[in-house]
């Protein structure tokens, strides 16, 4: 069991957990009753998390974009979370890094400053000068970081097999969300799907019919150097987004300079998540920078999102939904991207977005917080048991992190001004596709299609109606339980019957007997009738439905 396999580290949680006054969890690692989850505070659940070290930090970042298993008051607290370490000594560093490397570390580089510019829980970063003059960011993976990750997944992986007993377990397939949390936490450990990754969007971001390709900006990746444990890409001179200085760019008006930043980040994020359906999932104000040539620069592509054609298309309308305050399509959308087979109560489920949405009848649209009310529909879901893919939390977050960074920078932002346009164009391009005259000539086929083959179906029809040779075929769910109950009940009804002819039978028998043998045969007959009799009736009361 995980337990005995852990056993230095479960010391360390079970003292964390003592600490910080979490029964339920060392009930549960010391063997205890699994009864249901009770989580602790926000803010008591954010600080185990930070005492427990960097790996359940980035669990709690990871759970941050679950709304639908957490309420918005974790998942405002877990938002907070630094995945900030004590920089590793550069001494072990460069050990990590030479055994990386096919030449040696002199020839390889003219200078590396053994100051990080940044640590995480997982790497840190480091500014290098490549032989060839090239300005570089070595982040570089920490050393034994593998064997740490290792542990705490055993650890993970344990605890949730204790919870799954549990009703809670079931009903979130907590099983199945801390697998997908080691995969997500196994993969970041190799650098070249974050290169990958971070190749695709530049990729995807350098051409737009929304926006100015040229003015955003994503790190070019030195494959050559880069390895599953280093990651070697393009230096960008810049600062992070809220610190940036617009008061001495070039002279142009700061106000305008920030509401055109603004407009370029929703329309980056706006075509990453509706049109590309690949998007940088942690947009938080220390990946975003500002460089000093005025650009708008992307980074850390750790962790990112995928949307399919069909995700994207439901999350279209229900941003209309939404601006429209329309509770009945909003449920209605909500089932279209569940993955449950649960049984949902729709009307309930309309009457929970009907008082969700109700709040913001009177409210101009300049001052609704869109972010909060993706977050309050994903909330409504999970409330009713709807269990919605992964990737609705990381839109969720997404949005939230973009939209937060957006006001910040800007207080003037009127959210609905930015995303109209967009909104209007994502409509014209389902309708229409992005060439129109080739979606007029595919629809016209298929109308001259429908023309032609209709009569003949239609003939086909009522040929069949006519000639007796029609044929229904229908499936009708839950019937299995009434089948069975219906042959239950045959067939104590049968012998009810068989039992009665029994004692009939041998008490005319009986009445009747003249010789030994018909006496012996109508006691027989009692017999059989008795014990049958009392099979039924013990049947019967096994079962519970005497009533």
């Amino acid at each position: 069991m995980f337990l005995t396999q852990t056993v230095p580290r479960q010391r360390e949680i079970l003292e964390v957990f003592l600490r910080n006054g979490w029964d339920y969890m060392r009930r549960l690692l010391t063997g205890g009753k699994a009864d249901e989850p009770q989580l602790p505070t926000p803010a008591v659940l954010k600080n185990i998390l930070i005492d427990l070290g960097p790996v359940y930090v980035k669990l709690g970042q990871l759970l941050s974009t679950r709304p639908d298993l957490l309420s918005a008051a974790y998942i405002e607290e877990l938002s907070t979370l630094q995945d900030e370490v004590p920089p590793v000594p550069w001494s072990e560093v460069e050990v990590v890094i030479r055994k990386q490397l096919k030449l040696s570390l002199a020839e390889t580089f003219s200078t590396i400053n053994p100051i990080p510019v940044a640590a995480g829980s997982i790497a840190q970063t480091h500014r290098a000068t490549l032989a060839d003059g090239r300005e570089v960011a070595l982040k570089v993976q920490r050393p034994g970081i593998d064997i740490t990750i290792a542990q705490d997944i055993a650890l993970i992986q344990g605890i949730a097999d204790l919870v799954a007993r549990t009703e809670f377990g079931q009903t979130y397939e907590i099983k199945s969300i801390a697998e997908e949390f080691t995969k997500a936490l196994e993969a970041e450990l190799d650098f070249t799907r974050e290169a990958g990754f971070t190749d695709q969007l530049r990729r995807n971001l350098s051409k737009s019919r929304w926006f100015d390709p040229t003015q955003i900006v994503v790190a070019e990746i030195n494959w050559e150097l880069t390895t599953e444990k280093l990651l070697v890409m393009e230096w960008l001179d810049g600062v992070p987004f809220l610190s940036a200085d617009l008061n001495n760019n070039n002279g142009k008006d700061p106000d305008v300079e920030r509401k055109e930043i603004t407009t370029l980040l929703f329309r980056v994020f706006f075509q990453q998540l509706y049109i590309d359906g690949f998007f940088h999932a942690d947009p938080h104000p220390g990946n975003l920078f500002y460089l000093k040539d005025g650009r708008v620069a992307l980074l850390d592509c750790g962790m990112v999102g995928r949307l399919d054609p069909r995700t994207q298309q439901i999350l279209t309308e229900m941003l209309l939904a939404i601006v429209d305050l329309d509770a009945q399509r909003c449920a209605q959308l909500t089932l279209q991207l569940s993955d449950s087979a649960q049984p949902v109560i729709l009307s309930r489920l309309e009457n929970d977005y009907d008082r969700m949405l109700r709040k913001y009848h009177n409210v101009s649209l300049t001052q609704i917080n869109f972010s909060q009310i993706i977050y309050e529909v994903l909330q409504v879901a999970r409330n009713n048991k709807i269990r919605l893919p992964s990737n609705m939390g990381l839109y969720a977050k997404t949005l939230a992190n973009l939209e937060g960074v957006a006001r910040t920078f800007n207080p003037e932002l009127n959210f609905f001004d930015e995303v109209k346009p967009l909104i209007t164009d994502l409509f014209r391009r389902q309708l229409l596709g992005d060439n129109p005259v080739r979606s007029l000539l595919r629809t016209a086929l298929d109308i001259k299609s429908l023309s032609l083959q209709s009569p003949r179906q239609i003939e086909l029809l009522l040929d069949r109606v006519t000639s007796e040779t029609l044929q229904w075929n229908l499936s009708l769910r839950g019937l299995d339980g009434v089948r069975r109950t219906m042959d239950d009940a045959a067939n104590r009804l049968s012998f009810s019957i068989l039992v009665g002819s029994l004692i009939m039978g041998a008490a005319i028998i009986s009445t009747r007997a003249q010789t030994t043998q018909l006496s012996f045969l109508s006691t027989i007959l009692f017999a059989v009738a008795s014990l049958l009799g009392l099979w039924l009736i013990i049947s019967t009361l096994r079962s519970g439905r005497l009533r």
